[in-house]
This record gives C-alpha cells, structure tokens and sequence, in this order.
C-alpha cells in the first residue's frame, strides 16, 4: 500500500517555476530566450515542453520545443519582432504533466551593436579614420606610395615580346561576373594592356565567359585605344564572347592559343578548375604568362604554370596602381596602415601576455580580452 501511495505521488510532478522570458541580447532580432528554475523533480522528469501564446494569455498555446531534465533554458527562434509573446513550461514525469505560470510578456526587437564584440567597433573606426584621411590627401592631389609589384614590371615586357615575335595577345578574364571584385581587378588590368598593345600596334584577343563582362571588356579596350590615340586600331571583333560553359570556354580559349599562337598571354579575373589546362595550354606553345587571381584553390596551379602570379589582393593593388583611381589608391593604402597597426598590436599583445604569465600580473591580460571579443 506504501509504495502504491508513492507511486502515485511521484508521477505528479512539481511544476518548473520563475519562468521568465527576454529578447534574445545581440542579435538581428527574430529570437527570445526563455528561462526557468527546474522542477524539484528534475531527477525524473521524462522532458520539459515550453509552449507560446501570442497576443495574451487566452490565445491558443502552441509547442515551440521541449528539452531533456537538467536543461532551464530555450531560444525561440520563430517570432515576429514587435509582437507580445507568453510563455510557459510544461513538465512531464512519464504521462504526467504539470504546468507552469505564464511568463511575463516580451518583444523581440533587433540590436544596433554586438555589445559583445567592442574590439570589432574599435578596428572599424580606426580603419575608417584612416581611409577617410588617404582618401582626402588623394582628392588633394598627394601622391600615395604603393609598391609596384614584378608583375606589372612584366605587363611591358610581354606586350615588347609579342610585338617582336608579330604575335598577338590573348587576355581572359576568367569566368567571374561583373559584380566580382577580381573581374573588376582584371578589367583595370585589361586597360592597361590594351593601352601597350595599342601604341605598339600589336593584335589583342579578349574571349569572354559572360555576357555582361563581354560589355564591358569591349568599352574598356576601346577607350584604351582611344587614350594611346590609336582608334582607327580598334577590332570589336577581336574582343568577343566564347560560351558560357566552363570547359568549353577553357577548349575555345586553348584551341585560340594552338591557332593563333599568342606571345603573351594574361589570365586576370576569378578561375575554376579550368586555371590549370589554360596554364598548360599557354606553356606549350611557348607563350610568356601573367596570371593573377583571387580563388586560393587555383593560384598553386597559376604558381606553377605561368611566368608571373598576382597573389590574391596584388590584383587589387595592381589595378589600383594602373587606374590611378583616388579612392582605390586611399582603399589600399588604409588596408595596409591598418594591418601594421593590428600586426603591430598582436606582437605587443604576445610579449604583454607573456609577461602576464611569468610575472602573474593580472593587469597584462587587457589585450587577450580585447581580442576575445571578436
């Protein structure tokens, strides 16, 4: 008869209780915590189901989730930013349940910061600070030092070399479209050897992947050869579309080269898997390669086959340094300033925290916390 009697008493179980409910803190919104003093049963409660009425507590509750004992907190991620939202936690021992008070009422509502990633705020306005201020000395008419990178060394060399040997130049822009930074990269590029091959009276061939792209090649080079005052050179016919298929683009770009025999060949956009049997192409009939490009996967390939490389953001500053463009320039040249600052911050950090831990100096430790909070 005892143990009839506890039975019963245990499969009722104590409701959670202190339920509360929050906008989830920084974030976009969409989301609120709820959270709760586990029931005095935990140990054998079978799970805890949280349920949602919307408006007020006479609305039809609905499950949003349930969680195992032990757990005292869930997101409901399925909220609307602006409405009033009730809560309660269901407590279940086997059959069993009971349930919880309302919570009170609660709004979800996007964060303007992430108070949790201050170190982050900070970067951004010292970076802003310093590409407003190499922005204005560009309008001024201050020049601004960029190294000048072998490769670009190179563009003139391999327009001379082809015009020597009376071949043309084949350029590619990869298979990127006109919203991508390195298509926009090669086209400042384009510019340039189009200008060379203009003055030296030298055919350019410019197949293209895309559509959009193919437009605007045609408007760079045109205006190329309209600055080297050569015009009447102009062949729109040279500067044209190909396909939009990945390896048939890269089989009408090889058959190109086997035909025509280009002296110089550049590869500037974004490249696929196709990078390295246009590369192999190129080396085969002998041609000079520059490649440049920003996909990490292929620039081993550009590496390995081709005479030069434009490594990742050596595009950028490449067409930076040929356009002459004041906000491009001021854009390089605050990037730069800023990862010295921040290079130069990790290493005070290091030595800081180093000492921090041989001299048990609690104080050091500010700069590992300040980059914790990215």
């Amino acid at each position: 008869m005892n143990s009839l009697i506890l039975s019963l008493i245990l499969i009722v179980p104590a409701p959670a209780t202190n339920i509360r409910a929050m906008d989830t803190p920084n974030d976009g919104g969409g989301s609120i915590t709820i959270q709760w003093d586990l029931s005095l049963d935990d140990p054998i409660v079978t799970r805890y189901e949280v349920y949602r009425a919307e408006g007020s507590t006479e609305s039809e509750p609905e499950l949003v989730t349930f969680v195992a004992r032990g757990r005292n907190s869930v997101q409901d991620n399925q909220v609307k930013d602006g409405v009033t939202y009730y809560y309660f936690v269901r407590t279940w021992i086997d059959s069993e349940y009971t349930d919880s008070k309302w919570s009170n009422p609660v709004k979800s509502s996007a964060q303007w910061f992430h108070t949790g990633r201050k170190s982050a705020l900070i970067l951004l306005i010292f970076f802003v600070i310093v590409l407003t201020y190499y922005l204005q000395m560009a309008k001024k008419g201050a020049e601004l030092k960029i190294r000048r990178i072998p490769g670009l060394d190179a563009i003139d060399d391999a327009v001379g070399r082809s015009t020597e040997l009376g071949r043309p130049i084949l350029f590619s822009l990869g298979l990127g479209d006109i919203s991508m930074i390195p298509t926009l990269a090669g086209l400042a590029i384009l510019k340039r050897v189009a200008r060379k091959a203009a003055e030296y009276e030298t055919d350019l061939i410019v197949p293209n992947y895309e559509p959009v792209v193919l437009v605007a090649a045609q408007e760079v080079v045109k205006e190329a050869y309209m600055e080297a005052g050569r015009p009447d050179l102009f062949d729109e016919s040279k500067v044209f579309y190909l396909t939009y298929d990945q390896f048939g683009y890269a089989a009408g770009v090889d058959g190109i080269m086997l035909r025509e025999k280009p002296g110089a060949i550049f590869f500037q956009g974004y490249f696929y898997a196709e990078s390295l049997i246009l590369a192999e192409t190129g080396h085969s009939i002998g041609a000079i390669q520059i490649s440049g490009t920003t996909a990490v996967t292929q620039l081993p390939f550009f590496i390995a086959a081709t005479d030069y490389t434009l490594i990742g953001e050596e595009m950028y500053a490449a067409s930076a340094y040929l356009s002459k463009d004041p906000l491009s320039l001021s854009t390089i040249k605050g990037e730069d300033v800023t990862k010295i600052v921040i290079i130069g911050v990790v290493l005070l950090g290091v030595i800081l925290e180093s000492f921090a831990l041989w001299l048990g100096i609690e104080k050091l430790h500010f700069f590992k916390n300040f980059f914790n909070m990215f």
